[in-house]
């Protein structure tokens, strides 16, 4: 059910994929702020890999805005050798959001918080949902082949090597879990609930399109969620994981791509790495013939 504490004005902010190992991302994070003290900042996953450095972070934030919302992204959930935390999936997950809990930070296992701001009533609902292998090439009907194509291709993500689905089976099998317990969650929200959805990786398959390695979509999210945005009343969907910052209208539901990305991609940007993104109120943009902003290209996560 949602939070009963409603912000009352301000604007819902956005960033995703911080990727705080790197010294040029630290120090952007170091000037993120506020526009009002009634901000509420939403973090679409990926601030880091190392526990601590997650946790100095969002404890950061926390101390800035008026709250933040934080969904998981694949970085948090890897177990590099060099984390002094060694936990394994389910367990790190859940050890990050007892670590969001004492600093204050929304987490997908929280109340659902109201925004009351200029464009609610809306429910923010930070969602937790992996992948499951759908995103495949066309005509390719199974994980085993789509894998053996990414592999030729030379594009595998790190995930297959640190991303520990425990105790699950797979990775596929932690998704559909995640899956069924968020959409019963979402599905009990009050009639006629308005949401801002937030999740790492994208609701839909289209914002992979872009990609410069079309075999990485296998990680990029599932298939079992492409009507999400409108059977749950989004007012907006809020992603990152592509390191493609853009916005599309599906349904005229706005999906805003909100990721600084790695400096070698955001060095290349026009006019700079890009700092938070307004989802409500909703800001002026011009958007083209096909009812999105074109963005760059990036390189895989």
């Amino acid at each position: 059910m949602p939070n009963s504490t409603p912000s009352t004005g301000g604007s819902l902010l956005a960033i995703s994929d911080l990727h705080i190992h790197y010294e040029e991302n630290r120090r952007i994070l170091d000037e993120l702020r506020p526009e009002t003290d009634e901000d509420w900042l939403l973090v679409a996953g990926d601030v880091g890999e190392i526990a601590s450095e997650i946790e100095q972070a969002l404890r950061l934030l926390a101390g800035r805005f008026a709250k933040v919302v934080w969904a998981p992204g694949n970085h948090e959930l890897w177990t590099p050798r060099e984390d002094p935390l060694q936990l394994r999936g389910e367990q790190r997950y859940l050890h990050l959001v007892e670590m969001c809990r004492s600093l204050g930070v929304v987490t997908p296992e929280d109340p659902y918080p109201v925004w009351e701001g200029e464009g609610g009533p809306v429910t923010v609902a930070p969602l937790f949902l992996l992948y499951d292998y759908t995103f495949r090439p066309p005509g390719v009907t199974s994980k085993e082949v789509a894998l053996r194509l990414a592999e030729e291709a030379g594009v595998v993500c790190t995930d297959e090597f640190l991303l520990h689905p425990d105790p699950y089976p797979s990775r596929e099998a932690w998704c559909r879990a995640r899956l069924a317990a968020t959409e019963a969650r979402l599905a009990a929200l009050p009639a006629g609930t308005r949401t801002v959805l937030v999740n790492h990786y994208p609701l839909v398959r289209e914002p992979t399109d872009v990609l410069w390695h079309p075999e990485f979509a296998l990680w990029c999210g599932t298939e079992a969620t492409a009507d999400w945005h409108r059977r749950f009343r989004a007012a907006a969907m809020v992603y990152g994981h592509l390191h493609i910052r853009r916005t599309i209208h599906r349904d005229g539901v706005p999906f805003e791509e909100v990721s600084l990305g790695y400096p070698r991609e955001w060095n290349r940007r026009p006019g700079g790495p890009g700092g938070l993104v307004r989802i409500l109120p909703v800001r002026a943009a011009t958007y083209d013939h096909a009812g999105h902003t074109r963005g760059r290209q990036g390189a895989r996560p």
